[in-house]
């Protein structure tokens, strides 16, 4: 891990792969995997005790890379983490790992990035994030939107 890296919080989620999460090919469904970042997401702001967050974040972009197919039955961890901290914008990288399984090979499944802006309720454009976001989320490292 790089020292940027190091400085910025980060939290993991594990799942199974459940039926609903495929689609007609077996595998994973697309959406799958932003439902697990989000469930990561969620943790990461939880335990930096930042409950206002997420009504005050919408998404202005979301980037996936896919690597590998996950299965039916499949464990895997999501792992998100502050990536940049902006004036009024955060970005979250993150990667998806399936685990070992029978005939399935573990490995990063999928990355990417996600970066929401903040606009708070009544605003119709993003604001600067608050102190106390700014000081839970770690240093400012430019304004990223």
């Amino acid at each position: 891990m790089n020292d940027v890296a190091a400085r910025y919080p980060q939290a993991s989620i594990e799942r199974t792969v459940e039926w609903v999460d495929t689609d007609a090919s077996g595998h994973q469904h697309n959406s799958a995997i932003l439902r697990w970042v989000e469930g990561a997401e969620a943790e990461l702001f939880r335990s930096l005790d930042l409950p206002d967050y997420f009504p005050s974040a919408p998404r202005v972009q979301q980037v996936i890379n896919y690597r590998a197919k996950l299965w039916f039955g499949q464990r895997v961890t999501a792992t998100v983490r502050i990536h940049t901290l902006g004036r009024t914008s955060m970005t979250l990288a993150f990667e998806v790992h399936g685990h070992a399984q029978g005939t399935s090979e573990g490995g990063i499944a999928a990355y990417g990035t996600v970066t929401t802006a903040h606009v708070p309720a009544g605003a119709s454009s993003a604001q600067p994030w608050p102190a106390h976001i700014r000081e839970a989320a770690g240093p400012v490292t430019g304004d990223t939107y």
